[in-house]
């Protein structure tokens, strides 16, 4: 099957760099929306069986548009949300930012013992993703859109892809409404084709 996973449109709280990660979480801004309405257009030629989208609220008004235009009921899941800041949370400088991402790609390299100051381990992380990937794959979906968080998307998709490395997504970013592309399945593994609009090899 094919999954898209593709990060939320942009929120206050990434105008300020504040780890937000917590329910209910910052609402889309003016051009967060935006980028939700444009998402539709930009996967016009994906086969889409399926939408799942995290509980965090611009998760969700992200996938409306969407939704919308497809017919799709969204499912919602909590282990789509972001990955938890822990004592972190709402901080916004440069220091607990870094931890943050040090931290979550420590996971994607396989040091998933690993807690987030007062918050989950990578253990506990992948392991809620993967259940919900595990879920989409069930459903008999060809292709299914993941509406979920950025740091969860770069984290899951090196820990679990067969050809991007922890020290790839580090390099790499997903920009507001960007997409990682994924082939495979749960048992046979996951190959990244595309990341953020450009090719993998």
């Amino acid at each position: 099957m094919r999954l898209l996973l593709t990060r939320h449109g942009q929120t206050t709280s990434n105008l300020t760099h504040a780890l937000d990660t917590d329910a209910p979480g910052a609402e889309l801004t003016t051009l967060g929306r935006q980028q939700a309405e444009e998402l539709v257009g930009r996967l016009a030629n994906e086969p889409i069986d399926a939408l799942y989208v995290s509980t965090l609220r611009r998760a969700r008004q992200t996938a409306a548009p969407l939704a919308r235009e497809r017919g799709l009921r969204p499912v919602v899941r909590e282990g789509l949300r972001e990955l938890s800041a822990g004592d972190l949370e709402m901080n916004r400088d440069a220091e607990s930012v870094q931890l943050y991402l040090k931290t979550v790609m420590a996971w994607a390299s396989g040091q998933t013992d690993l807690r987030m100051p007062g918050g989950e381990t990578g253990e506990e992380a992948l392991t809620r993703y993967d259940e919900v990937i595990e879920e989409i794959a069930g459903s008999g979906a060809d292709g299914a859109a993941v509406v979920s968080h950025g740091a969860a998307i770069r984290t899951w998709a090196a820990a679990r892809s067969r050809n991007v490395d922890a020290a790839y997504a580090a390099r790499h970013p997903l920009e507001n409404t960007h997409i990682v592309a994924m082939d495979g399945d749960p048992r046979r593994g996951w190959t990244v084709t595309h990341w953020g609009g450009q090719p993998v090899g």
